[in-house]
């Protein structure tokens, strides 16, 4: 017979220990990630990118950003700047810091690598929107740069990345940024989002709570500096502007329609009642998007609702003479122009 003392005194020791290797920040798990990609090739490549990004947009770099970045001392800054400089990859002049014609296209092939990786995620995968950024920046290290025109190849040469972020082609070119921060939109002014910054990691969260992604139609109620308020996907948005500053759009001043808010969702209908599928949301991608596909559920199609379960979750579904369950959150994301009369 177990001893539960003894039982408990095992069980607390596991805890210490688990919390000593995954405890966020400060496990040694995390110490160990961070220490090696401080290490050889990665860190460059990351310090590269950095500098890419803030070229593109017009900013400066110094030592002092790069390490706030990367988030290492300025002594390994320093480190890291002296050792890309002696390989042709960085300029330092009146203590700014520009990337080379060579640190430029070694950047860019760096960029072409994540931003294909983070669309082959969104597309080919049923990974949530959430991991398609720290999980690109683990493979954009390590990928050939046959493996990298494969990829792009296999999947159509994409233009851009589910942020919106345009993808780098195998020469290097790459076109200017679309847009504009979401904070200088004029009130009244329709609008659809271009790009949504994905980085720092909490307030790309938010936005993906909220819904909101590239091709997403928007009008701006109310903008003063406490709050941005928004209409998209059907409903009322609030936002911090800190936060709002993260989305990139423009105006659609000739396109006073809103697709994705002239019809309802799936998941309105009642017993009974049916509907005609207009779309399925951009919000289903990849795996999940072919799942709802292959059961048929394609615009044109008609819906109605048979049964629902006792805890309301899922729904049972009448389509094409069969029946199938949908979660809340599926039929959520099917939009549906409902029928006037319910089917007898």
């Amino acid at each position: 017979m177990v001893d539960p003392l003894e039982a408990l005194i095992w069980a607390t020791g596991i805890s210490v220990i688990l919390g000593l290797l995954f405890w966020p920040q400060t496990g040694f798990f995390w110490i160990f990630r961070r220490v090696r990609r401080l290490t050889g090739r990665v860190v460059i490549e990351d310090a590269l990118k950095h500098l890419f990004d803030f070229e593109y947009r017009d900013q400066s770099v110094t030592v002092e950003s790069l390490a706030g970045a990367l988030e290492m001392s300025q002594n390994a800054a320093t480190d890291i700047v002296m050792r890309a400089e002696s390989r042709g990859l960085i300029q330092s002049e009146d203590g700014t810091l520009r990337l080379s014609p060579t640190g430029r296209a070694y950047a860019l092939r760096v960029i072409r690598v994540h931003r294909l990786w983070e669309h082959y995620l969104a597309e080919e995968t049923g990974v949530t929107e959430k991991e398609w950024h720290r999980l690109a920046e683990d493979r954009e290290h390590y990928f050939s740069e046959m493996d990298v025109d494969l990829l792009a190849a296999n999947m159509g040469n994409p233009a851009f990345d589910p942020h919106g972020d345009p993808i780098p082609t195998a020469a290097g070119d790459i076109p200017p940024q679309e847009g504009h921060p979401l904070t200088g939109l004029e009130v009244g002014s329709p609008a659809m989002i271009v790009h949504i910054e994905d980085e720092p990691e909490a307030v790309y969260a938010q936005l993906v709570a909220e819904g909101l992604q590239p091709g997403t139609r928007i009008e701006v109620v109310e903008s003063n500096p406490e709050r941005i308020q928004f209409w998209a996907n059907g409903g009322e948005h609030i936002l911090a502007p800190v936060i709002a500053s993260n989305i990139s759009v423009v105006e659609t001043r000739d396109e006073k329609s809103q697709p994705e808010e002239s019809y309802e969702p799936l998941s309105a209908l009642s017993i009974g009642e049916s509907g005609r599928v207009v779309h399925i949301s951009r919000r289903t991608r990849g795996l999940e998007r072919r799942r709802l596909m292959d059961l048929g559920i394609l615009p044109g199609t008609t819906i109605e609702v048979e049964m629902k379960s006792p805890s309301g979750d899922p729904t049972a579904y009448k389509i094409r003479g069969s029946t199938i369950a949908l979660r809340h959150n599926q039929a959520d994301q099917i939009r549906i122009e409902r029928s006037l009369e319910r089917e007898e």
